[in-house]
């Protein structure tokens, strides 16, 4: 079977690995402070993903959305660099999905902010980390994502 990396990489995201079309670990984005601002933590990021065999991930892809302020976008850039570093790193081939690519897949396009994480329940029913709203999001979001390349 094909092991799929899916993020999602923003300091609030997560990652999810299916094996096939079942999800076999999974985590939450890992981060800590500078000062008063948050950083992904490329060292619990290479640990998490490092001891994996993966074929494939798949990261959103992301840009600047209007109104973003420079600090935001700043922090952005340096968690989508540290996700794409480890990644290049590990020796590991990344595809990115727009979201409405990965979306359209799923069939969530014109669903609210929910659908995702509604999708999961669906396909996953067992996976209890689904039922928290703020973090069940956050796995439904990468799962889907790395559905996208099943």
């Amino acid at each position: 079977m094909t092991r799929s990396l899916g993020i999602d990489p923003g300091l609030s995201g997560a990652l999810v690995i299916l094996d096939g079309d079942q999800p076999i670990e999974w985590m939450r984005m890992p981060t800590y402070l500078v000062g008063k601002n948050k950083r992904v933590n490329g060292s619990a990021l290479a640990a998490f993903i490092g001891h994996m065999i993966i074929d494939q991930a798949y990261v959103e892809q992301v840009g600047a959305m209007p109104g973003q302020g420079v600090t935001s976008m700043f922090t952005f850039g340096h968690a989508i660099g540290t996700v794409m570093g480890v990644l290049a790193a590990l020796g590991i081939p990344v595809i990115n999905v727009a979201p409405a690519t990965w979306k359209r897949r799923a069939g969530i396009i014109g669903k609210d902010k929910d659908g995702s994480r509604s999708k999961a329940i669906q396909l996953w029913p067992a996976w209890r980390e689904l039922d928290k709203k703020g973090a069940g999001q956050a796995y439904a979001d990468a799962a889907m994502i790395a559905k996208y390349g099943s």
